[in-house]
């Protein structure tokens, strides 16, 4: 397979990524903030999408970017490959961090990705989990 195919395939299947996360975001449960968002996680070659889903207490509110990373934990996986997010209600005026995962969001991609996995945003662009979060948290591994 030449360089150039690789490249199309690559594009390919963040398009894909990208489609599904504007897709999931459309069945976002945001009853308050009135702000959808949609992610979708690339893991095992296959796609896993996953929306914003609020509670009245907000502290019990799931991300989009966790329940997508989260079903593809649960369907076995335990590397993610890419993921794409989706902020539908975000205008072109605002500022690109409303674009961008939160905290939480950040930790949980760490743990279950590498650094150089790659992260497409929605209207800004790509980036990578290293760029986005460079010192996660992580426990030592224990000798058993």
């Amino acid at each position: 397979m030449n360089q150039t195919k690789t490249k199309q395939q690559y594009h390919h299947s963040l398009a894909e990524l990208l489609r599904a996360a504007r897709s999931a975001a459309k069945a976002s449960y945001s009853p308050h903030s009135k702000f959808r968002v949609g992610a979708a996680v690339l893991a095992g070659g296959k796609v896993y999408r996953g929306t914003n889903i609020e509670n009245a207490s907000y502290g019990l509110t799931m991300c989009a970017e966790r329940a997508a990373i989260f079903s593809a934990i649960s369907d076995g996986n335990r590397e993610i490959a890419g993921i794409a997010i989706a902020c539908i209600d975000v205008k072109a005026s605002d500022p690109p961090n409303l674009r961008f995962p939160c905290g939480a969001c950040r930790q949980v991609l760490a743990e279950f990705a590498t650094p150089n996995t790659v992260v497409l945003i929605d209207g800004w662009g790509e980036s990578n989990v290293g760029h986005l979060f460079p010192l996660p948290f992580r426990l030592a591994k224990r000798s058993q």
